[in-house]
């Protein structure tokens, strides 16, 4: 039983990586953390790729910050994804605040911050990086890639990219590109950082200030868009933020009055005092820009037609900002190219968050998942 065996790598590239925008990055670093143990043959990897604001920490106790992984509940030893069985990888991509190569590393031409210099990246550029993580390992072929929202556009487009280098792809809570809809929450969240007067056009680091007050705005934004109508009457309801011995009563101000507003305003002070609002902007945009269809006239089978690897597709009822039928046109897309698809649709009450959380149904279709995997590699 190998456990979590947790070990964290700062992988340093020096070859230059040409971006989609046109741009390219020089020389750059990703951090990564491992979990497990990688097979004599090296066949058991997966990689776990992160959605908006989490990281390469996605499994135990981080010993430097004492924060639990952001799926914890998904990996580790005994979990769904079994780390006495596979070896896990995961990569922060570029453009994060969390210690890869981002908009606040320093840029070797100017010796200061990237800042609002740093060029935008794709769901295409991250999965470009991370074959060159897997290079670093000696892994030519991961036994899955794997992902939740933003992470399942990751392990879609691998499929798409490096069909030869992925037996498996896990998309949960995904779709093939945004709606218009989507991209427009996005637009406002955008809005609000960079109309912040801390913004400085992206170079607010030079100034020793952030724009504090647009990260919380666009993160109370984002957050309603990640729970369900149902899941927030729950929780939340009407019920009145009192102190206690105050007057169960309206204040007539506008002060927190509702439970719902001051659970809002303690994610967005707590989302600004970690997160970099150039990485907002620039996470926010990769998730506008993905849409492997376009260079196919629109036509989402034939944007599929090149993947090789087997799939599971997983969608949540109540999860309106990656519905049920957005991943209902990932699985048709791929039947249409007579690959093996398992889809599973959960009906659970928590919105696009759903993902992350413990539901045992949802849970147990990924734990068979992969124990069917396990037994290919036997």
């Amino acid at each position: 039983m190998t456990g979590l065996n947790t070990q964290s790598y700062t992988i340093q590239f020096n070859e230059p990586l040409a971006l989609k925008s046109g741009a390219q990055l020089g020389s750059y670093s990703l951090e990564v953390q491992t979990y497990g143990k990688l097979n004599t043959l090296k066949t058991n990897a997966v990689l776990v790729c992160h959605a908006l604001n989490a990281s390469h920490h996605v499994a135990g106790k981080d010993p430097t910050t004492n924060q639990t992984g952001w799926w914890d509940n998904m990996i580790g030893p005994g979990k769904p994804l079994d780390t006495d069985h596979f070896f896990v990888i995961g990569v922060n991509n570029l453009g994060s605040c969390f210690g890869s190569t981002g908009p606040m590393s320093i840029d070797p031409s100017t010796n200061k911050p990237y800042g609002s210099s740093f060029p935008l990246v794709t769901v295409e550029d991250w999965v470009d990086s991370q074959a060159r993580v897997a290079d670093h390992f000696g892994i030519q072929k991961f036994a899955a890639v794997m992902g939740g929202s933003l992470g399942g556009m990751q392990a879609l487009s691998w499929g798409i990219q490096y069909p030869q280098r992925v037996a498996h792809c896990l998309i949960i809570a995904s779709a093939a590109n945004l709606s218009a809809q989507n991209i427009a929450f996005n637009e406002i969240a955008r809005n609000a950082i960079m109309s912040d007067p801390d913004f400085y056009e992206g170079n607010y680091y030079a100034h020793e200030v952030t724009p504090r007050r647009g990260l919380r705005v666009a993160r109370m934004i984002g957050h309603i868009t990640y729970l369900s109508n149902d899941d927030m009457a729950e929780k939340f309801g009407r019920e009145l933020k009192r102190i206690k011995g105050a007057p169960q009563d309206y204040q007539f101000s506008f002060d927190t009055e509702f439970e719902v507003e001051s659970y809002l305003r303690y994610q967005g002070e707590k989302f600004a005092d970690y997160f970099d609002a150039n990485t907002y902007l620039l996470i926010t945009r990769a998730l506008d820009y993905f849409d492997p269809a376009k260079t196919m006239g629109g036509d989402l089978s034939k944007a599929l037609a090149v993947i090789q690897s087997k799939s599971l597709v997983v969608s949540f009822t109540t999860d309106w900002r990656f519905a049920p039928e957005r991943s209902r046109e990932i699985v048709k897309a791929l039947l249409d190219n007579k690959r093996s698809v398992t889809y599973a649709e959960i009906d659970a009450p928590h919105g696009h968050d759903a993902f992350l959380l413990d539901d045992a149904r949802y849970h147990a279709i990924i734990r068979a998942y992969f124990s069917r995997m396990q037994e290919e590699l036997t």
